[in-house]
């Protein structure tokens, strides 16, 4: 069985949300949920749940990489000067702009927002795990790779589009036939957090059973990252 972790990242460790799920057939079964804490981060929780697997899909709702065009104009610039590019070309990635094509949703810019000091925790998060799980948990580009344990990017609001529901962070309403929360005790789905983490996971169901739309151009989204989305209707 493959574990599907989907952690709803912050720059906090109790705003930071985690749901451990398997896929059953065509429903996500969500087993575990959390929120960090100081004592237990994120890290800690996610490298303790996944102990017991030997195949682990991490979905994280943070972006992993920057616009391609922003690091080389900034690294030539000088004060005082104009900058040679458009504004969007410094802060959109390219899978920012495709997520707006297909899904009318623009993701939060991480060259322009404070998503980016989120962005640099999940990927601390993320080499913590690694070196807790003593795991490589490379990226993942297709459904089917050698390496076990693997790592996406995913946008919660994304999925939610993508399958019919609301977008509205926080809520499970209209993913009620894709994810099975019975095992969780209700007290613990109370975190919207952790109930974004569980959207996550089914996110990285999307992209294991092949629904997740893969990147036109294989080297932009080596730098930049890749949100997987299905098509607007996937359901």
């Amino acid at each position: 069985m493959i574990a599907l972790l989907g952690i709803d990242c912050a720059t906090k460790p109790s705003k930071t949300g985690l749901a451990l799920g398997e896929l059953c057939g065509e429903v996500v079964r969500i087993l575990r949920c959390a929120n960090g804490t100081r004592d237990e981060t994120p890290a800690m929780i996610a490298a303790n749940w996944l102990n017991d697997y030997d195949e682990a899909l991490i979905a994280i709702d943070a972006p992993l990489g920057w616009p391609q065009k922003m690091g080389g104009v900034l690294s030539v610039h000088r004060a005082g000067l104009p900058i040679q590019a458009e504004a969007n070309q410094l802060f959109r990635r390219a899978t920012d702009v495709k997520i707006k094509e297909r899904l009318n949703k623009q993701p939060l810019e991480v060259g322009a927002n404070l998503i980016a000091r989120t962005a640099v925790a999940a990927l601390d998060m993320l080499d913590q795990i690694r070196r807790s799980t003593k795991r490589p948990i490379p990226l993942a580009w297709a459904p089917m790779e050698t390496e076990r344990w693997r790592a996406i990017e995913v946008y919660p609001a994304a999925t939610r589009i993508a399958h019919g529901a609301p977008d509205v962070g926080g809520s499970l309403e209209g993913l009620e036939n894709l994810l099975d929360c019975s095992a969780v005790l209700p007290a613990l789905m109370q975190s919207k957090d952790a109930v974004d983490a569980a959207v996550c996971a089914l996110a990285a169901a999307d992209f294991l059973c092949g629904r997740a739309i893969p990147p036109v151009d294989h080297n932009t989204a080596l730098i930049e990252g890749w949100i997987w989305a299905p098509m607007l209707g996937n359901s």
